[in-house]
């Protein structure tokens, strides 16, 4: 699906907070908000897997802002393609 003409374009950690705040399942909020904290603590060292981890999580999840949170984890993940 491409992204809507007007769409800015999100951040990781922007993407992130999305999932944490308006995800539906709370089982998925949850994670999100734990990898924020895992980030904070660890650095830029950890943002690739717990962006990783959030995409794998947050699947079910839809509608267009899951949609626009899932293009922009995956562009910043095809963008940091290192070994997990």
């Amino acid at each position: 699906m491409a992204s809507h003409p007007t769409e800015r374009p999100l951040g990781v950690i922007e993407a992130i907070s999305a999932v944490r705040d308006q995800c539906p399942n709370a089982a998925v909020r949850s994670y999100a908000e734990s990898a924020l904290e895992i980030i904070k603590r660890d650095g830029a060292t950890a943002l690739r897997q717990q962006a990783h981890l959030v995409l794998s999580t947050s699947a079910g999840w839809r509608g267009e802002r899951a949609d626009q949170v899932r293009r922009a984890l995956q562009h910043f993940l095809a963008q940091t393609q290192t070994p997990l």
